[in-house]
């Protein structure tokens, strides 16, 4: 997993997979030695973090460590994991990506929707609007955050769940 991707970063895609497929073990392997991308990526279940500059031979290892089990950190990564940041409880919240900005707020409680497994028919009964909005609405959240489809959509708002969360499940105006 890289840290800088499109769509989604891999810290908060290391999230994502670690809460959906507590199986699959993620091993970090970027350019960025940040302390909070160290400590965050650990804390959110990756299960190792490497450098690029990393030798092939010691990367093979580390994969193959990380399969069996172990954890992996790279020389003078450890320090960052403990550093201040490291031992905090509260992980700082990640930022949505640009074009996340480019949703309208009827896009945003759409997407908050589509993230709790609702159908467009659920969405359309809960939003008091009519079904083909509610695919039009899909439609443009999937172009503006240039998603492939509703999977996606719905990892990439389960990233940002706390800017979409609506807690009392009545429809209201999302404000970011």
């Amino acid at each position: 997993m890289d840290v800088r991707m499109p769509v989604m970063d891999g810290v908060a895609a290391t999230e994502v997979i670690s809460q959906h497929f507590p199986a699959v073990k993620v091993l970090v392997l970027t350019t960025f030695d940040d302390d909070e991308y160290v400590s965050q990526a650990m804390r959110f279940g990756a299960r190792g973090y490497l450098l690029k500059d990393t030798p092939l031979e010691l990367l093979a290892n580390a994969i193959r460590s990380v399969y069996l089990g172990y954890t992996q950190l790279g020389p003078g990564l450890f320090e960052k994991f403990l550093s201040p940041l490291g031992h905090s409880t509260t992980p700082k919240p990640l930022n949505p990506p640009p074009e996340f900005a480019e949703l309208t707020p009827r896009e945003r409680e759409v997407l908050r929707l589509i993230a709790t497994g609702a159908s467009n028919q659920e969405i359309a009964e809960s939003l008091y609007i009519a079904k083909r909005t509610v695919k039009n609405h899909v439609t443009n959240i999937l172009g503006r955050l240039n998603l492939r489809d509703r999977t996606q959509a719905a990892i990439f708002a389960h990233s940002f769940v706390s800017l979409l969360d609506n807690s009392s499940g009545e429809s209201k105006k999302v404000e970011f």
